[in-house]
């Protein structure tokens, strides 16, 4: 039977790569709660990634940057509990692998001992080579990240595309390669141009996986809280909307509202 019609009783790393070699492509999306995963694992995704986007979608946040350990701990705990199928991915937080391989070491393994999760994310490339490479002795998978990296926004400056000058590009495709070359299960693209993100995915055996990086890549990956519409300020060109949960969700709570100030809830036969 061809992977593309294969149904997986579990997702691993080593499924991702089959899917990628068969051209099936691979649905990524984000949850910080049991709720949440389990619907979204239930649907059949193929990973959920416990995203650092919990310290804006969760927490209110500006940046990326200052959720903790305990609190990336917590969300992935809540996430692995939910879910049967998918495999998940946890991100590790702002300060946990960045120029201390040891502690990146040390970082992963609680993470995986308390969490329950399944591999983490790092983001960047060279600079960061020596801790990716630390954490794969230890068995632990990884997943790259590389483009726009959320944990360096005040050194980009804004969350603009990517990788548009040469400079740039040649050094990420660099990177791209070096990821895959010290043994990273997969990689993620953020808003890089998508001719680009396509070189980069066919020059790779590891599955690439895009957001805002265009449709040549393996996979796609959204925030979940963007794809149901339950944020609404956030409006980036790549970002479709499956639902407008805000507009629904605040029409039922006023509705709910009114009901009890009326005296409609509850009735007769919403009661004991």
């Amino acid at each position: 039977m061809s992977a593309v019609n294969k149904e997986y009783k579990r997702i691993t790393t080593k499924s991702l790569v089959e899917m990628k070699a068969n051209g099936e492509k691979i649905s990524m999306l984000t949850a910080y709660d049991f709720t949440m995963a389990k619907i979204v694992d239930r649907a059949g995704i193929d990973i959920i990634l416990v995203g650092d986007s919990a310290s804006n979608v969760m927490a209110g946040h500006e940046t990326t940057l200052p959720i903790t350990l305990d609190q990336m701990i917590y969300h992935a705990s809540s996430v692995v509990r939910g879910i049967e199928r998918c495999l998940v991915v946890v991100d590790l937080p702002f300060g946990s692998y960045q120029g201390n391989s040891r502690k990146a070491l040390d970082t992963s393994i609680q993470i995986m001992k308390e969490s329950g999760g399944h591999s983490v994310k790092m983001e960047g490339g060279e600079e960061i080579a020596e801790s990716i490479s630390r954490v794969l002795t230890a068995g632990i998978p990884v997943m790259g990240h590389l483009g726009l990296t959320p944990q360096s926004i005040y050194k980009f400056g804004s969350y603009t595309v990517r990788a548009k000058e040469e400079d740039e590009a040649d050094k990420l495709k660099k990177d791209a390669k070096l990821l895959e070359e010290l043994g990273c299960f997969a990689l993620v693209l953020e808003k890089v141009p998508s001719k680009l993100a396509e070189e980069v995915a066919k020059s790779l055996t590891i599955p690439v996986i895009g957001i805002g990086a265009g449709g040549g890549v393996d996979g796609q990956v959204l925030v979940t809280h963007d794809m149901l519409g339950m944020t609404h300020e956030f409006n980036p060109r790549f970002l479709r909307r499956y639902l407008d949960l805000y507009v629904e969700m605040g029409d039922a709570f006023k509705q709910y509202i009114s009901d009890v100030k009326t005296g409609d809830f509850p009735n007769k036969n919403e009661q004991y």
